[in-house]
């Protein structure tokens, strides 16, 4: 019996794992176990009260098994470099990104771990070129297979747009944009009340990121504000806290408006056009110098994805998204072919082949 833990860091990495979860789960060989963290949340700006109790009583219902144990493993599979990985013992180490975006975190926090090895698994040929930019393609065992957070995307039938919008009450003639910022940096503090301007001519749905929920890493200002607007709007539709993944919605959007969140590039993976929003300031470097992201935004798939800069920008760029020219259809081709591999329901498949003939 191959026994396979995935270690959960946070609640919202579940639809990360969930496809090589249910892969995994098929194979009467595997014995699978998740080990929940705290995920916690922080509470008058001071203190931080963890989610663990409550992440785990979710798991079970879901029919989930879980444990707290770290050792006796023969893989661990988690979205980003382990906590502590000592605790875990000789183990095969899997890494599967929460986010397929230009955050430099994603590989930064596994080479800061030189006497671990891990195997890291890529969703497409740009972010092993990246690596390789650095010197760094030695220092993992990397595999690009495509990323089975992805998987549930294009498989036929997963989500219902009609059920959805029966959900959502929209009026379906009309195109909805999807407002998905990020949560530092943020063009919350831009856009601001700005993005009500697309109504009445298009359905509006926010969904803010987890830590602008949670008050981690973020100002709980950020949840309050929209939901005071969402309630001056009623046909803006604000995900609430506790629907913390994104890909119904992003299935179901007509375009999309970020800034350095990986739902730019899920987005393009898709084969839709998105808005970038450009940010004047914000921390370049992280503390070692390395670059906070791997692309300066305001190049981000340009010349496919309309970039803005200023609210005012707003409108003009909604409808370059939504009425893209031949040039723009062009590039987004070459992005979508040079940033992901597979893109057809199955990277979960790929990445439980590896991890078989790892184990072997």
């Amino acid at each position: 019996m191959i026994k396979a833990l995935f270690d959960l860091k946070m609640e919202y990495h579940l639809n990360s794992i969930f496809p090589l979860y249910q892969e995994l789960a098929k194979d009467k060989n595997y014995d699978i176990r998740i080990r929940a963290g705290k995920d916690p949340e922080k509470i008058l700006g001071l203190f931080l009260i963890s989610k663990k109790e409550k992440i785990v009583s979710y798991l079970k219902k879901q029919g989930y098994k879980l444990t707290n144990n770290t050792k006796g493993f023969d893989v661990v599979i988690s979205c980003d470099a382990l906590k502590k990985p000592e605790k875990y013992g000789d183990v095969i180490r899997i890494t599967l990104d929460h986010g397929v975006g230009i955050k430099t975190s994603r590989i930064r926090n596994i080479v800061k771990q030189p006497d671990f090895s891990y195997h890291v698994f890529l969703e497409g040929q740009y972010w092993f070129d990246y690596i390789k930019s650095l010197g760094w393609e030695n220092k993992a065992n990397f595999h690009i297979t495509g990323l089975p957070k992805l998987d549930p995307l294009f498989r036929k039938g997963f989500y219902d747009n009609k059920k959805l919008n029966s959900k959502l009450g929209f009026d379906p003639d009309k195109k909805t944009v999807l407002f998905a910022p990020s949560y530092k940096p943020s063009c919350i503090d831009f856009i601001k009340e700005k993005i009500v301007d697309l109504i009445p001519k298009y359905n509006l749905i926010i969904k803010l990121h987890p830590y602008s929920w949670s008050g981690r890493y973020a100002p709980h200002s950020h949840h309050r504000f929209y939901e005071k607007l969402a309630e001056k709007n009623k046909q803006l539709y604000l995900i609430p806290k506790h629907e913390y993944d994104i890909y119904p919605y992003l299935y179901f959007a007509d375009t999309l408006i970020s800034d350095t969140s990986s739902v730019i590039n899920e987005f393009l993976a898709l084969g839709k056009f998105g808005i970038i929003y450009v940010l004047p300031q914000f921390k370049r470097k992280h503390s070692d110098g390395m670059d906070v992201l791997s692309i300066a935004p305001k190049e981000w798939l340009k010349g496919a994805f309309p970039h803005m800069s200023k609210p005012a920008d707003l409108i003009p760029a909604v409808e370059s998204a939504l009425n893209p020219t031949s040039k723009m259809k062009k590039k987004l081709d070459e992005y979508r072919n040079y940033f992901f591999y597979g893109l057809d329901g199955n990277s979960s498949k790929r990445v439980k082949e590896k991890i078989d003939e790892l184990i072997k």
